[in-house]
């Protein structure tokens, strides 16, 4: 990006303008410029700076906007104005006058005055630098033209008509040595009186159809365009409040708010054209508005409170001891009220944010009061409305069963915007707000901060409601597992061992009968009575592998996985299983919880991924305090869209049992990766080689 040469002209003359006018106003007694009715030198002219630094900006960027332009000249214009006025008060303290002083009356009293010309053309020129089209270009010329009859009028009209029209008093006796009419026109003194009446009324009146035009372009604009027009308007907001402000001060200060207006009028406009998306306009025009609000109601019942207090304190004293008193008396029992009610009305105006420790520390306090998991989650939504005085908030929450509770405060709108909740790095649900809020409920840095830890408060509440929601779901799986499993045990004991015992045991009988007589039928019937006696044997070693595979306590885990690949490998599947750490001690629950999970997976393996090699790992982590069970082949892959079938759930329903997590993922070189991580807890007590062989060899299993 490149500086205009023409913007950065005009700025360099408007600097050497103000430095020229600050140099020199040092030199001028405050009261001679006084009695030439002129303002301080110095804050017209760096009014100028801003201004013409606003057009070189503008310029910079768009090289041929008339905005920049008629900025960057106007802004030299005003710090030269600012010039002349301290020249002019420099050279009338001599006497006679020093050369320059009638030009510098002239271009300060008579061609200031086309400074009026800034605020209609930049009211018909912004924000694209177009005069208006059809018929209303005529309307804004004819506005023009009124606007620029006051400014023509003064520079032909007698000195003595102006003053007399403009002021009661004569011109200053300083002024009266100088050529004051270069360019007077003769015309009878009733008729420039009745000029200079009409050109004076004409510039309110002129000002009608750029604001007319303003407001039309508003109307119509959107997006990007809007934002630009909303510059203007916050400009003009910021404008009104500055000069209500002035207004409270003395005289003094009421060129001063002229200039404040005039450089926050310069810099909306140079950002709007610019950068318009600088900060969030709506952000920063609404809080304009409450903050600016606020302030005059301050301001106002302050005034009615000192008033009052200096009123009641009677008229025995004068007017500096009733101040003083009434400030003392104020400041003593009025300012615990004014801060009060200082905080009452932002409150009402843009809730409850203001005080974040009280936001936080009243939801933890409705939220222990709150019994069940929709009470929480409307108590979360209700603080978060008041805190923001927000039309709408929803809580939005995924159940265990993957269903979704949404609980709602006030009418949803049209639009909604979603922020997550989540909870160490899980996304359990969403916290909903209007897309289009009002300019009052619309975020600063601080609130979203606030905002931020009543979500994270949200995804604590929420993460309780989960937990409670799955304690409860756990207990009724566990309760009813138990019962299923006590259900298959009965079933298989009942119908199946009890009968064959049973029958066992009649043959048994019939042998001892029959074998007086007949030795070798009782012999047969033992070999009969042997023979279903084993097939006991086998249901019950069934049973028990069912309760917990045997192999587990013969060769330990590692083992027991090798055996079971053993049986499950297929042709052209090369199968290996890695162990790292100590697997000796590990818990009986994690042992088999490992087992099944690389059962399964090896059992997906072989059926589906159509693998060459596959390899499973167990890793104990002793500092993490868990068993990893990785399983890696080098098959087909998981497919887009593939759908989690039984298998794959029981893997991971198995690791959450015991508090762990398992994912399927694809493999960086293809195939498919299973990783489960199982908490081991507190080293379990070493089991007795003895006592495992009599559980297993004495029965024969």
């Amino acid at each position: 990006m490149r500086l205009n040469v023409a913007g950065l002209a005009f700025l360099v003359v408007a600097m050497a303008a103000a430095v020229a006018a600050a140099l020199i106003g040092l030199r001028v007694p405050q009261a001679h410029r006084v009695l030439l009715d002129l303002p301080p030198a110095g804050p017209d002219a760096m009014a100028g700076v801003a201004l013409a630094t606003a057009g070189a900006a503008v310029l910079t960027r768009h090289a041929r906007h008339p905005l920049g332009r008629l900025m960057a000249v106007f802004g030299a214009w005003w710090a030269v104005d600012d010039a002349a006025a301290s020249w002019l008060a420099y050279a009338t303290l001599h006497h006679p006058a020093l050369p320059g002083g009638s030009a510098a009356f002239f271009v300060y009293q008579r061609l200031g005055a086309g400074l009026l010309l800034l605020l209609p053309l930049v009211l018909l020129l912004y924000p694209d630098g177009k005069m208006p089209t059809g018929w209303w270009r005529g309307v804004t010329l004819v506005s023009l033209a009124l606007t620029s009859l006051l400014p023509l009028a003064l520079v032909a009209v007698p000195s003595a008509i102006a003053q007399a029209t403009s002021d009661s008093r004569p011109i200053p006796a300083p002024l009266t040595a100088l050529d004051l009419d270069p360019l007077y026109v003769p015309l009878p003194d009733a008729v420039w009186s009745g000029v200079l009446l009409v050109a004076q009324l004409c510039i309110p009146l002129s000002l009608l159809a750029p604001f007319v035009v303003v407001v039309r372009r508003y109307r119509r604009s959107a997006g990007v365009g809007r934002a630009r027009m909303r510059w203007l308007l916050w400009a003009a907001v910021a404008d009104l409040l500055v000069m209500l402000t002035i207004r409270l001060l003395p005289n003094d200060f009421g060129t001063a708010g002229l200039d404040i207006a005039l450089v926050l009028t310069a810099g909306s406009v140079a950002v709007g054209i610019v950068r318009p998306d600088l900060v969030d306009i709506d952000r920063l025009l609404g809080g304009t508005v409450v903050y600016g609000a606020l302030l005059a109601l301050t301001l106002l019942l302050d005034l009615l409170v000192l008033g009052g207090a200096g009123r009641l304190l009677g008229p025995r004293l004068n007017e500096g001891e009733r101040l003083v008193i009434a400030v003392f008396a104020v400041a003593i029992l009025y300012a615990q009220l004014r801060h009060r009610l200082w905080r009452l009305v932002r409150r009402w105006v843009v809730g409850e944010r203001d005080d974040p420790y009280r936001v936080m520390s009243g939801l933890a306090e409705r939220l222990e009061r709150a019994d069940d998991s929709g009470t929480q989650l409307l108590t979360l939504a209700r603080t978060v409305a008041r805190a923001f005085r927000s039309p709408y908030v929803g809580v939005e929450i995924t159940q265990v069963s993957g269903e979704r509770l949404l609980v709602e405060d006030g009418e949803r709108p049209a639009g909604t915007r979603a922020l997550p909740i989540t909870y160490r790095g899980e996304e359990i649900g969403r916290l909903l707000l209007p897309r289009q809020a009002p300019s009052r409920t619309r975020l600063s840095s601080n609130d979203e901060r606030l905002l931020a830890d009543l979500i994270r408060q949200a995804a604590a509440a929420a993460r309780a409601v989960r937990l409670a929601e799955e304690l409860q779901g756990g207990r009724e799986r566990l309760v009813a597992a138990v019962e299923d499993e006590r259900r298959r045990l009965r079933r298989e004991l009942h119908d199946g061992l009890g009968p064959a015992l049973a029958a066992v045991a009649s043959r048994v009988d019939t042998a001892r009968i029959t074998a007086r007589r007949s030795p070798e039928e009782a012999d047969r019937i033992l070999g009969l009575a042997r023979q279903e006696l084993t097939g006991m044997l086998t249901e019950v070693r069934r049973l028990v592998h069912g309760l917990r595979p045997p192999a587990l306590d013969d060769v330990g885990l590692v083992g027991a996985i090798r055996q079971q690949a053993e049986r499950l490998r297929a042709p052209g599947l090369a199968v290996r299983v890695e162990e790292y750490g100590d697997l000796s001690d590990l818990p009986a629950a994690v042992e088999v919880a490992a087992y099944r999970i690389a059962s399964e997976a090896l059992t997906n393996v072989v059926r589906h991924a159509r693998a060459g090699e596959c390899v499973i790992t167990l890793t104990r982590d002793g500092e993490a305090g868990c068993l990893d069970v990785v399983t890696t082949d080098d098959g087909v892959g998981l497919g887009d869209g593939v759908v989690s079938g039984v298998g794959l759930v029981s893997l991971r329903e198995r690791a959450a049992e015991l508090g762990g997590s398992c994912s399927v993922t694809s493999a960086g070189s293809g195939g498919t990766r299973v990783w489960a991580r199982l908490p081991i807890g507190p080293p379990a007590p070493r089991r007795e080689a003895v006592t495992r062989a009599a559980t297993t060899e004495e029965v024969g299993i």
